[in-house]
């Protein structure tokens, strides 16, 4: 092939491809044009779904477009991202969720999308430590009490958590596998109708993110906090011993939210949208907000949220051979 036909097939395909690229700039440039679709992938009334609906608010002013909160739950997160994974990715449909349905699910079965090529992190928002908490059917005053218990009758322990391939689910198996106990796992489809339940003690114990009406219960006596899964006590719950004081290392865990795009969204809507959500996050009421119910503030860079996830999507893969966890 001739240099001269060799310069002319470059050009050509450098031709063909500019219009693609010219309408893509236009696009990022144009946007938001219409309202903004985020989806929550929990239900309503739960911690994800009020720090989610307090962002929208702050990113609809700052965009001059509506922010639309949208829950889809279901399969610990995995519905609602596996919506986002597969909608159109032009910057109009988001989601909100933890980074379980990227670094557990994928581990515990065949996933619905795929957590590498199908979504990607746009920004951590928030971590909220799980509080393992003891409805008034549990006669436990401690933790350790309660493991007594699990070993003395197997099976009459009754766990709740947000769904199966939950962070909640996985701390259960951990324990019950290191305690060598039988616990039976009660899954939901989020944090709204299980803390409904656990009100009205249909089981013993159950796992949830902190967050306002948690703590309000916790301080009426309405459920006892026997043991939270943080980096190191709360200060609203002092008393209350983490996971990994109590001997349970791998079972320390907290929840990391963000927010999520669709694979192929322009670079340049990912950078503004990440740029805003750290304005957001950095804004005294947003920050008040959340660490008034022990929930931490994250923002940073989507790539470093994107490594966070690698790093944790690895260890969980780790766990979860160890303790032989597996759906049912």
């Amino acid at each position: 092939m001739t240099n001269f036909l060799r310069r002319s097939l470059l050009a050509c395909a450098l031709t063909a491809a500019l219009p693609a690229a010219l309408s893509v700039n236009a696009h990022a440039a144009d946007w938001p044009a219409r309202p903004i679709r985020l989806v929550v992938s929990y239900p309503a009334g739960g911690v994800s779904d009020v720090v989610a609906r307090a962002l929208g608010e702050k990113l609809t002013a700052a965009l001059g477009q509506s922010v639309v909160v949208d829950n889809k739950a279901g399969a610990g997160g995995a519905i609602g991202l596996d919506l986002v994974a597969k909608s159109n990715p032009d910057g109009y449909t988001l989601g909100f969720s933890s980074i379980s349905p990227l670094t557990l699910s994928p581990h515990l079965g065949k996933p619905l999308f795929d957590a590498h090529k199908d979504i990607v992190p746009v920004v951590s928002v928030m971590y909220s430590p799980v509080l393992l908490l003891g409805t008034t059917r549990s006669t436990a005053a401690n933790f350790p009490e309660l493991i007594t218990q699990a070993k003395a009758h197997p099976g009459d322990v009754r766990w709740a958590t947000a769904g199966l391939a939950s962070l909640g689910h996985i701390m259960l198996e951990q324990i019950a596998d290191q305690s060598k106990t039988q616990i039976t796992h009660v899954p939901y489809k989020g944090g709204g109708q299980q803390l409904n339940d656990g009100l009205s003690a249909q089981f013993e114990v159950l796992s949830t993110n902190a967050g306002p009406a948690v703590m309000q219960h916790i301080k009426a006596g309405k459920f006892k906090a026997l043991a939270v899964g943080a980096p190191s006590r709360l200060d609203s719950l002092p008393n209350v011993p983490t996971l990994a004081e109590l001997g349970y290392k791998n079972a320390n865990m907290t929840s990391v939210f963000g927010i999520f795009a669709p694979a192929g969204v322009p670079a340049p809507i990912l950078a503004r949208l990440n740029a805003e959500v750290n304005k957001a996050l950095a804004l005294p009421d947003v920050r008040q907000r959340l660490e008034a119910t022990d929930n931490v503030p994250t923002g940073g860079k989507a790539t470093d949220f994107a490594k966070q996830i690698e790093a944790e999507s690895k260890a969980n893969a780790q766990i979860i051979k160890a303790a032989k966890i597996q759906l049912n």
